[in-house]
């Protein structure tokens, strides 16, 4: 069906994007605002989770028993999260009572009660999810990878530690959401079954006089990078592996996307293939792009024995240094079925769309449609990837492990 993509910027520079998808009877909704952890003072990290978390406690008439039963009535399927550049609250509902969900979010992002007597059991909250992430071993190395991948403070956890949540007061609370919580940098993305007109004339009703203050801008420091390791008594050993590559707005973007797609794009993968099913060296492998808005990174995951380590990490990065060699025409065709059967689902899912779309327009300030998608794709070429991959070798790898021994770095990295 043809695909159309509507967008309108208000004057205090909150962006709405909307795409219809009329064979639908649900709508998804995407908030994206620019509360994240980057803006969190230096010794005060996770204040914007801690945020994130006080603004569902109670807004607009409701306090926080009533914010909850409210969107439950609704029938809204909701979350949030925070990263380094902003939080995230969306979710999915019954197409009739989106305006009534959105109602509630408007109250949640300029009016929150910020309860000072909920304070301690959101504190709890985040206690919990620094616990969370010490028990998930994965999780923290690559939350660790991520950290000395990018500098200061983009490469920050959201998370915290515990003594910087626990320093954290109200005031400190109430004094974040007023400095970031605002609407330019602002997205609301919305697909389902919308009738845009009133959807916008709505959204505006909500959210036009929201007051906007220009936000600061970052300061960065440089990358930390190199070789870390993290003792933690284990049979298990965790094994991080990241490199700089282009950001999603980049010409070259899908270039890179496409090499790692060989490198980690199913059982037919030469990770999957060579580390885990030919020589059997770990349980769990794969890599990934991540993107920022001016820079990114590969970043690749091994999990295995404390015994087969350290022939997992050699040739998992000599798997990766291989890749400069270039990919087949065999390997690509793979690509380019697993990505048009990812476009066929993301159609037929409105939480799916309205998160792309989202995501685009932070990157972009325009939205791709699955056309322009499929036309990328099918536009790669053994050629072009492997050129890209002459000109961007894998190096300079930021290697973090985790477990019982300090593993060997690999042959040929500095």
């Amino acid at each position: 069906m043809p695909q159309t993509i509507f967008s309108h910027r208000y004057e205090n520079g909150l962006a709405l994007v909307a795409e219809p998808m009329d064979w639908l009877e649900s709508a998804a909704f995407s908030f994206l605002v620019p509360g994240g952890c980057s803006r969190d003072p230096a010794d005060m990290i996770g204040v914007a989770n801690f945020t994130c978390e006080m603004v569902q406690r109670g807004c607009g008439s409701r306090d926080s028993r009533q914010y909850v039963e409210d969107l439950e009535n609704l029938g809204a399927s909701h979350g949030a999260s925070v990263n380094s550049v902003n939080a995230n609250f969306g979710g999915a509902v019954p197409a009739e009572n989106l305006y009534d969900v959105l109602s509630i979010h408007s109250d949640m992002l300029r009016r929150p009660h910020l309860p000072e007597d909920q304070l301690e059991d959101a504190r709890q909250v985040c206690f919990q999810e620094i616990r969370g992430v010490e028990d998930d071993l994965a999780q923290r190395l690559m939350l660790e990878l991520r950290r000395r991948q990018y500098p200061d403070p983009v490469g920050r956890s959201a998370y915290g530690t515990y003594d910087s949540v626990g320093k954290i007061k109200s005031q400190h609370i109430s004094q974040y959401f007023e400095d970031v919580y605002r609407p330019d940098e602002t997205i609301l993305a919305i697909a389902g079954k919308i009738d845009w007109p009133k959807l916008k004339d709505y959204v505006g009703s909500l959210l036009c006089d929201w007051q906007t203050n220009p936000l600061q801008p970052l300061e960065s420091s440089v990358a930390v990078r190199g070789r870390h390791h993290i003792h933690h008594d284990s049979n298990q050993t965790h094994i991080g592996v990241a490199f700089t590559s282009v950001p999603y707005g980049h010409p070259d973007y899908f270039q890179a996307r496409g090499a790692v797609g060989v490198l980690s794009g199913g059982m037919s993968s030469r990770l999957f293939m060579e580390v885990r099913e030919n020589r059997g060296l770990c349980y769990t492998v794969y890599a990934s792009d991540h993107s920022l808005r001016d820079q990114a990174c590969i970043v690749c995951y091994a999990g295995t024995t404390t015994e087969r380590a350290q022939e997992t990490l050699d040739v998992l990065v000599a798997e990766l240094k291989r890749l400069a060699d270039g990919i087949t025409e065999d390997e690509l065709n793979r690509l380019k079925v697993q990505v048009r059967s990812a476009l066929i689902m993301e159609q037929e899912s409105s939480r799916s769309r309205a998160s792309s779309i989202a995501a685009d327009w932070y990157f972009l300030e325009r939205v791709r449609t699955l056309d322009e998608l499929n036309k990328i794709v099918n536009d790669l070429t053994v050629d072009s990837i492997n050129t890209y991959l002459a000109n961007n070798p894998p190096g300079d790898f930021c290697i973090v492990t985790l477990g019982e021994k300090e593993l060997e770095t690999p042959s040929g990295v500095s």
